[in-house]
Formats: C-alpha cells, structure tokens, sequence
C-alpha cells in the first residue's frame, strides 16, 4: 500500500535514476500522463509494468479508485510525460488523497526543468520564487501587477507560441531592462540559453522564432 512519485527525463534519457527504473518495474501499476509518450521510455528501459493514463482531465475521477487500488495492497508508481509530477503537472490531488487516508507517500529525487534553468540563469539562487505558467487570460494582469513587485528571482514555465506575448508582457509590468534568461529544450541536442534584458530577449526571439520545452528565469525588483 504506497504511492511512489518518480521523475522521468526531461529530454535525455541518460538522466532517470537507476532507482526510479528499479521502482517502475517493481511496482504493480503505473500512472502516466499520457501512455504513449510514457510508453516509449518504458519500452527503452524494458519495462513490462502495466500502465494506465492519469492526466488533469481525469484525475478528479480516478482518485477514488486509485486509492480504493492502493488499500487493497496495490504499489503504484506516478510518472508525468517528463520531469516531477505535481510540478505544473498531475500529482497533487492523488498525493493529498494518499496522505490524508494513511497512505505512505514517496517521491524519488530527479529531473525538473527549473533547477538547470535556474542554476545556468546566472541570476540570484539563495531566494527564488517559482510561479509555473502564467494564468492565459482571467487574472494575469492582476498576477503580473503583484509580481512586479517581487524582489526574489523569479521561474515561469512557458510554451513556445505564448513566448513573445509573456516577454512582451515583462517588458511592459517588470521594465525593458529587468534582467531574463530563457533557456528551452533542456538536456536535448538543441539544448539552449539566451540572457539579457526582457527587451533583448524579446528582440532575440521576435527574429528567432522558439520551438521546444522553455523555462524563463527572470530577476526581482531591485
């Protein structure tokens, strides 16, 4: 009867832990947020565990079973397309059900995008604030108006298309020379990181349209 959370690869395969592949084989069910992503890291590493989806359009509706699962004895390992689950991704919800109905809980160290970005940003570590995305549209100025005032440095995960409208966005409430580093595709062949002002980022990106994974970090309030 427990719960492990197990990071996967970002984008190398390299970097899952020789105890998250011992954990995903040993369990009896594993929950990934999309099977076919999630199966072709299983296959590489040969692992034969039966999977089923768990992704933030049916979580609410499976946590009851999964932890009627989990009382009956069942070990089951959660698993997100890449990184730590519960990090902008499913995981919360099953976690908080785990704990408060007395089931053990354990989550594996490994991969997350914003620990490289942050560390290679260059920008203040020793405090930092990570805001995941940006709400689309309800509250975002609200949320930007309140940020703009935060003096610890700042992570933001972002996907490619809605790049420029948030660089815009940080130019416009935090200043054109606030201080951002965005770096994509983390761990994968094209691996990147541009630092500058918002504005020369913005201008950097305006001509070199992103593709790929991004984590922007960007400076506080001086």
């Amino acid at each position: 009867m427990k719960l492990f959370i197990v990071p996967t690869p970002i984008g190398n395969l390299k970097d899952i832990t020789f105890r998250a592949i011992e954990v995903l084989k040993d369990v009896d069910l594993i929950l990934a947020e999309d099977t076919r992503t999630s199966g072709k890291l299983l296959k590489h590493f040969e692992i034969n565990t039966p999977s089923q989806s768990h992704h933030m359009h049916n979580e609410h509706k499976t946590v009851e079973g999964l932890i009627n699962k989990l009382k009956s004895g069942t070990t089951i390992a959660l698993i997100s397309d890449a990184g730590t689950p519960a990090i902008s991704d499913p995981g919360f919800l099953l976690t908080r059900a785990c704990i408060e109905n007395s089931i053990d809980v354990e989550c594996l160290p490994g991969a997350t995008a914003f620990v490289p970005a942050l560390v290679n940003s260059g920008l203040p570590n020793d405090k930092f604030v990570f805001e995941g995305f940006l709400p689309v549209k309800k509250g975002r100025q609200t949320r930007l108006k309140l940020l703009a005032e935060e003096t610890r440095t700042m992570i933001f995960y972002e996907s490619p298309h809605k790049l420029l409208k948030t660089l815009s966005h940080f130019c416009e409430y935090f200043g054109e020379d606030r201080p951002v580093s965005v770096s994509r595709e983390l761990t994968k062949l094209y691996e990147e990181t541009i630092r500058g002002t918002a504005k020369d980022v913005l201008e950097h990106y305006t001509n070199k349209p992103p593709k790929g994974e991004i984590v922007i970090v960007v400076g506080g309030r001086k």
